[in-house]
């Protein structure tokens, strides 16, 4: 998760042009990384509700506590993402 790299006044067309190839990289890598987050909050939401195969209190226990950290997590990058995209 990378913040965006704010363009500075007198650092050049180089300058501008590596910070926009540097936020577009750090743009899809988060957007990756916050749909890997939001495939796993998913199946553990499914764990949470018992329908994967772990049925036990604990299990389902688990399932929502690791679904809830997934959705922090999801949101922490798509909002990098977002940051990133507006900085290209």
């Amino acid at each position: 998760m990378s913040a965006p790299n704010v363009d500075k006044p007198n650092e050049g067309i180089v300058g501008q042009v590596t910070n926009s190839v540097s936020n577009a990289a750090n743009y899809v890598s988060d957007t990756i990384q916050g749909k890997g987050a939001e495939a796993s909050k998913e199946a553990n939401k499914e764990q949470a509700k018992g329908n994967a195969g772990d049925t036990s209190v604990s299990g389902r226990t688990t399932g929502a506590l690791d679904a809830a950290s997934d959705k922090i997590t999801q949101s922490k990058h798509e909002g990098a993402a977002k940051a990133n995209k507006e900085g290209i």
